[in-house]
């Protein structure tokens, strides 16, 4: 071989090695660094924005901490209940976001009369973490936080209530041994497992030039060497095979982010007493303002009959 092709081949494999790296680094970055929420960011919809506001300056709101098994502390806004009473929602917000987005819900539940805890998933708000898990070690945190409530109070009756990376929390939260005072789940807008979940964002992804397949391949090895969990471990559709909690699958028809038919798929995978709510007209976890009717009369029903 001419030094002349050999300088031409180590060339080429440097500029490929070159390309992975920095595709790498980047899809790393987008996909896996948390990115707070300002007040500046843009929400979806105004009625986000109010039960934002609605949170933040609530009279009876509280910070709480607890530590991580991998001791992270990590935060949540408690606001108890008007009157006192043993039920509990624990609300779960999703992708760069905060506890606050889910404002408009615990405005719903605290109407009620359930306490509502919302958590800072690791790395955002005001809990510790640098990188997203998308439910894997959230899982876990979630198991600790249910633990929070049941030793302040044994009686509690709590639901888990998550949206989109919040709702994979959820569902691969009831995959766990959870204790009787869990009651019911409800999952709005999940995914059925993040290797599904990167390889359909990507499709979308305008001027992606690497091979999808090739691309997840290195977003998982990216992942498993700076964050150190493997992107194959989150199957939200296993863990609802294994669960025995009662969860409501809901999603929107027009949602461009999380495919609809994986929350078919997820109910027709789920073993444990379950129900299913498809929001016509919803795009991505805007259920609740497309049809607020519909999607509390069938929260509100689902959970009833639990308590009932």
């Amino acid at each position: 071989m001419s030094k002349k092709n050999a300088l031409l081949k180590l060339s080429a494999l440097t500029a490929l090695l070159g390309g992975a790296f920095a595709f790498s680094d980047y899809a790393y970055k987008t996909s896996t660094v948390p990115r707070q929420h300002t007040d500046d960011s843009e929400d979806l919809d105004p009625a986000i924005t109010k039960g934002r506001s609605f949170v933040r300056n609530h009279p009876r709101r509280r910070d709480e901490f607890i530590e991580s098994l991998d001791n992270l502390r990590l935060h949540a806004s408690f606001i108890p209940a008007a009157e006192d009473t043993h039920n509990y929602c624990l609300l779960i917000h999703g992708i760069w976001d905060n506890h606050e987005c889910n404002g408009i819900y615990a405005e719903h539940y605290l109407e009620k009369g359930y306490n509502c805890l919302m958590i800072d998933l690791r790395g955002f708000g005001k809990s510790e973490g640098n990188y997203i898990g998308y439910g894997l070690d959230d899982r876990l945190d979630t198991l600790q936080w249910i633990d929070w409530i049941v030793k302040r109070d044994p009686e509690a009756k709590i639901i888990l209530h998550g949206m989109s990376m919040g709702a994979a929390t959820t569902l691969m939260t009831t995959g766990e041994t959870l204790p009787g005072n869990v009651k019911g789940a409800i999952a709005d807008s999940s995914f059925t497992t993040l290797p599904e979940q990167f390889a359909s964002a990507y499709k979308k992804f305008k001027g992606s030039f690497v091979p999808t397949p090739l691309a997840i391949i290195i977003l998982r090895l990216s992942i498993l060497l700076r964050a150190g969990y493997d992107i194959n471990d989150v199957r939200p559709i296993d863990a609802v095979a294994r669960s025995t909690t009662p969860t409501l699958f809901i999603h929107g028809d027009d949602d461009t982010f999380v495919d609809p038919h994986m929350c078919s798929r997820l109910y027709e995978a789920a073993k444990c007493p379950k129900q299913y709510c498809m929001i016509l007209g919803a795009s991505h976890i805007l259920g609740v303002v497309k049809d607020p009717v519909n999607y509390w009369n069938k929260v509100d029903t689902f959970i009833g009959k639990l308590f009932s």
